[in-house]
């Protein structure tokens, strides 16, 4: 891909992006020579040809161009179509790491000048001081919070391990450029750039088999080993920069669902959450020990140039170093046992062992209590003898690292459905004779047994009894849990998240089934403490609008209270409740998925408001946000801000998933700022004052919107006759399904309801073909109807749409990223997999009422921002899409011809190429998911 062929600015007196267009004219030019190299001139020349069809029929809608290149792609053998696609895949991949780079060069730019971005620390610092909060307040704020994102594994994340370390070698080298000096530097530099484009050239993209739940772990913990470690303590350094003179409470911690996520998942048993443990407690280990293997090669202090306190003293004689080499140096050898101590605890935790031993492993630290306390020795004394500037580069990141992460580097949440709960609950009262049916009971009935068994401190389960294998699993994944929170520490297992919760007895089953584990002690009516906090996941529609009656009705059962406000063993007096942006979408479409969730979350607070005040319990929000804007993705510093005044108030937990996890925290910096993004954004909400309520015009209009919205969107996927095979024909779903990118099956039921189907595949299918359906759809119909045809009552309420844009985060938001789904979108390439749906006529009725919405979407988004053009308020990403699109256009072209190839060869039983031809396809579905980057 040569220089010519590289994108081209559009303002060329923009000097800004010229260093991104530089390194994205560099990394084609070397992608292009290495495929020249490689494949031959021909290859290239053909890969060259398509690109150039692909840009005609985009910008200029040449049918000529459509014509011709529909005939080449059909002529194309499969291997010579897997070649084109794998071109095309890696431009994707490489423009993503210029991005990258030019992000953090703007960034340190604007900070070198002093200039202050927004999501920024230094913006929020200063906002925060204009609005008179003083530094205490935000020391104390950060005391009270507890911020989280929370990894998660689904069927969205589509790159290789293999494929990740490569970029982050061109990551370092592409950063590598901006200090070279001389020709000869950056001659060596390209050589190495080239090698790496090889190597990514010469791996295979796909896995060849499907991942297993251990796959998933280890793929979660690279971002740890790359990102996490590292970059959270530099997050609490800067904070503790700003705010000099206040302690920082280890408010920030790690989430993670992989291995403890069974929602749907048979792959997930009580092995996989030990195993999940065991590797998290490696990984944080492993990483301690280096850290203190370096830091005693840095202190090499020796007594007889400079004293130490006598508990420093104290620490390295009782280390058992008595090397006569080390023995005036006193920092070496207490850093010697800590790495005894800690290479016990690795062999005792995990049964593996250390790299390197100076001594033999000793005494296993209880907990990383312990581990903290032998590193504050080491900080005072070289706080006591001058030594601070030799505490600040290692020793300091490692104590905030053994705060933030202790043994257990991240806390796994278990996850199950509530009919999961549900039967086994039914086993265990039918095996114990209290109760034949227990699914038959009305609501109250099920209630009123679930208060007995918790008020009784005899266990339901019968020796000798033989249980199914539902139970035996639900029961073994409580009594791991159990297990490993006195192992490695109560941090490592706090939360049992119920999906589908419906119910109040939904919630009830699960504090029985941790009181027949050893989870809950006492019984209700009097003593009980709960180990787990029992997390309701309120996900469809229907489910969101009763959230608050069903936390109300559960919270007013005899004992519940009083045990939340008793606290559990560890101390916490806290109600996490989970909302679900993908499944409430799917239900009922964007506008009205985020104005349920809007609506439930002000109903929460209001009703645990008093209970705060009155019984301490802190209420925390769980938002199961996705990677597409369908499921709740986004910017989430917006995302943040938008939520309903007094929702945060310093607790946040969000899941980061997809290949928003990659995009986000495979880079050190970019994770960093991403990281940083979410504090400022917390401190922002919870601090500021907010100058007035939400206008209940504004929220009445909105309720309006949320009705017309989801009657247009219900109409199209529930009620249209065809809709679902339309859906099954045109986009590659049965093609995801197949694709080794997760654990999970893609839907609940083997059938091709759209209700069985999961949220994420719908939302990343119709990423694929380009529509992304569930990002807009139904909005353009709500504003038209909202808006109405007589002049005078349209322009009221045209000014009305156009102040609660300026004036509701809310409002603001949404629009702004169905403003972002729209500009990635392109009817006109989704119109070429109307040639997969066998109904025609049924493909051309659909297809004509999604380009219609699409329309009126479009131009109720200029009528009320005012911007005809898209993404006008966000040149960079217009820019970004820009500079992707004619490469990532003959990815979907060559889907749609794969996708027609593929499907025929399995009508006539031919297996052997349906496998070529479905190998090529999973290549599309990876290079189309990087190159849109939120899909997931």
């Amino acid at each position: 891909m040569p220089s010519k062929a590289a994108p081209k600015k559009t303002n060329k007196n923009d000097e800004k992006d010229r260093p991104l267009v530089e390194d994205i004219r560099l990394l084609g030019r070397i992608l292009g020579d290495v495929i020249r190299e490689q494949e031959g001139a021909g290859e290239f020349e053909l890969i060259e040809r398509i690109r150039r069809l692909a840009v005609a029929f985009r910008l200029k809608r040449d049918a000529k161009a459509g014509h011709d290149l529909d005939r080449l792609l059909k002529n194309l053998s499969v291997d010579q179509a897997v070649s084109v696609l794998r071109a095309f895949s890696y431009f994707s991949h490489l423009a993503n790491i210029a991005e990258d780079r030019h992000h953090v060069r703007r960034r340190s730019h604007h900070e070198r000048l002093g200039h202050m971005q927004e999501g920024s620390l230094a913006m929020s610092f200063e906002r925060l001081a204009r609005a008179g909060v003083r530094a205490s307040e935000i020391a104390e704020a950060l005391g009270r919070a507890h911020i989280s994102p929370v990894l998660t594994a689904h069927p969205t994340e589509v790159q290789r391990q293999s494929i990740l370390a490569a970029e982050r070698a061109l990551a370092e080298l592409i950063a590598e450029r901006d200090g070279l000096a001389t020709e000869r530097e950056c001659a060596a530099n390209e050589r190495a750039l080239r090698a790496r484009v090889t190597q990514l050239w010469q791996t295979r993209l796909l896995r060849t088999s499907k991942l297993s739940v251990a796959n998933e772990i280890d793929n979660a913990l690279s971002y740890y080993q790359s990102t996490f470690l590292r970059e959270i303590p530099k997050l609490y350094a800067e904070l503790e920069e700003r705010l000099a003179g206040f302690e920082i409470a280890p408010f920030f911690r790690m989430g993670n669902w992989i291995g403890g996520d069974r929602d749907g998942n048979p792959n997930v048993v009580a092995a996989t959450l030990r195993l999940a443990v065991a590797r998290h407690v490696e990984t944080v280990l492993r990483f301690y020990l280096t850290e203190v293997h370096l830091l005693g090669s840095e202190l090499s202090m020796s007594a007889m140039l400079v004293p130490v306190t006598p508990e420093l003293a104290a620490l390295a004689e009782r280390s058992g170093d008595d090397s006569e080499h080390r023995i005036d140096e006193p920092y070496r050898r207490a850093l010697i046992g800590v790495y005894a101590r800690l290479a016990a605890t690795l062999s005792q935790l995990t049964g593996t062992e250390a790299l390197r031993h100076a001594i033999a492993p000793t005494t296993a630290y209880a907990g990383a209590h312990e581990l903290l306390a032998d590193l504050r020795i080491v900080e005072a004394s070289l706080a006591s003898h001058f030594g601070n500037a030799l505490a600040a580069t290692r020793l300091a990141p490692l104590i905030r690292a053994v705060q933030v992460f202790g043994f257990h580097l991240a806390t796994i949440d278990l996850r199950q459905s509530s009919d999961q709960h549900e039967a086994v609950v039914a086993e265990l009262l039918a095996t114990a004779r209290i109760e034949a049916d227990y699914a038959a009971l009305s609501e109250a009935g099920k209630i009123k047994r679930l208060l007995a068994v918790l008020n009784d401190a005899r266990g339901l389960q019968v020796r000798g009894a033989v249980y199914s294998e539902r139970a035996r699993g639900e029961l073994a994944i409580f009594e791991a849990a159990c297990e490993l929170r006195r192992t490695v520490g109560r941090q490592t297992i706090r939360h049992a998240i119920i999906s589908h919760t419906e119910t109040v007895s939904d919630l009830l089953e699960v504090l029985l089934l941790q009181k027949e584990c050893g989870l809950l002690q006492g019984t209700l009516d009097d003593d009980a403490r709960a180990d787990l906090i029992v997390v309701p996941l309120f996900e469809t529609i229907g489910d969101l609008r009763r959230a608050a009656t069903i936390m109300r009705e559960f919270y007013a059962l005899p004992g519940v209270l009083a045990m939340i406000a008793r606290g559990a063993p560890d101390g916490w007096r806290e109600q996490d409740v989970m909302l679900g942006y993908s499944d409430s979408n799917k239900d009922g479409g964007f506008f009205t998925s985020n104005w349920e969730l809007y609506r439930a979350e002000i109903a929460l607070v209001e009703l645990f408001e008093p209970l705060r005040r009155e019984h301490g319990i802190t209420l925390r929000l769980f938002h199961g946000r996705g990677g597409t804007v369908g499921r709740g993705g986004g910017p989430s510093y917006q995302a943040i801000l938008a939520q309903p005044p007094g929702t945060v108030n310093g607790q946040i937990r969000l899941t980061e998933q997809g290949e928003v996890i990659a995009s986000k925290y495979a880079n050190p910096d970019i994770g960093r700022r991403n990281l940083e993004t979410l504090v400022a954004a917390t401190l922002e909400a919870t601090l500021l004052p907010v100058k007035r309520g939400v206008p209940k015009l504004f929220l009445d209009s909105a309720d309006e919107l949320s009705s017309l919205s989801m009657a247009a969107y219900r109409r199209l996927v529930y009620e249209t006759p065809g809709f679902a095979d339309y859906f099954f024909a045109a986009t590659p779903i049965r093609e995801i399904a197949e694709l080794n990118i997760g654990s999970r099956p893609a839907s609940r039921k083997s059938t091709r309801a759209i209700e069985d189907l999961r949220a994420i595949p719908w939302g990343f299918s119709w990423g694929q073909c380009r529509i992304a359906l569930p990002g807009w759809y139904g909005f353009g119909s709500a504003i038209e109807a909202f808006l109405g045809r007589d002049a005078a009552r349209r322009k009221e309420r045209l000014a009305l749409l156009q102040r609660m844009h300026a004036q509701w985060p809310f409002f603001g938001t949404l629009l702004s990223n169905i403003d972002m789904v729209l500009a990635k979108s392109d009817l006109g390439l989704a119109t070429r997999y109307l040639e997969l749906v066998p109904d025609k006529r049924a493909a051309k009725k659909i297809f004509a009422a999604i380009e219609a919405e699409w329309q009126r979407t479009d131009a109720a988004l200029a009528l009320i921002t005012g911007q005809p053009k898209r993404l006008a308020a966000n040149p960079s990403l217009a820019r970004s899409i820009e500079h992707r699109l004619p490469y990532l256009d003959p990815l979907n072209h060559l889907q749609v011809e794969l996708m027609r190839r593929h499907r025929a060869h399995a009508a006539a039983g031919n297996a052997e190429q349906e496998a070529r031809v479905r190998r090529g396809i999973h290549m599309s579905i990876n290079g189309v998911a990087a190159g849109l980057r939120n899909s997931g």
